[in-house]
């Protein structure tokens, strides 16, 4: 049985997973070939139903991060940032490992979350 989402740094990651795959069918419509556009809208409706289910606030940031990065939420590695590979404070490293709270990195400003 497949885990549910449940906190706001999980429908992020999920969202941005989404968005991957949908520039993904663009980049090989860009190419040449033939795209089926069922699996497109598919996959942009499932965002609309997921991107309902962010906090509007976080949902605005979200946005205005991924047109600046290629990747707007990154994981937490070693407390390290992914994204700019920045030393995460302690502080930081203590909350976000709870995942109850959705936090970014103090130097590039992406949505932070830790791997397991």
């Amino acid at each position: 049985m497949a885990e549910k989402i449940q906190t706001q740094i999980e429908f992020l990651v999920a969202l941005q997973d989404l968005d991957i795959m949908l520039k993904e069918i663009e980049e090989v419509k860009a190419l040449g070939f033939e795209v089926d556009n069922e699996g497109k809208t598919t996959l942009g409706r499932a965002r609309e139903e997921l991107a309902a289910k962010i906090k509007r606030q976080l949902f605005n940031n979200y946005e205005r991060l991924r047109s600046r990065y290629k990747r707007a939420i990154v994981p937490v590695k070693d407390d390290t940032c992914l994204g700019c590979f920045m030393r995460v404070p302690t502080a930081l490293t203590t909350h976000g490992r709870t995942d109850q709270e959705v936090l970014t990195c103090e130097n590039c400003g992406r949505f932070l979350y830790w791997l397991s």
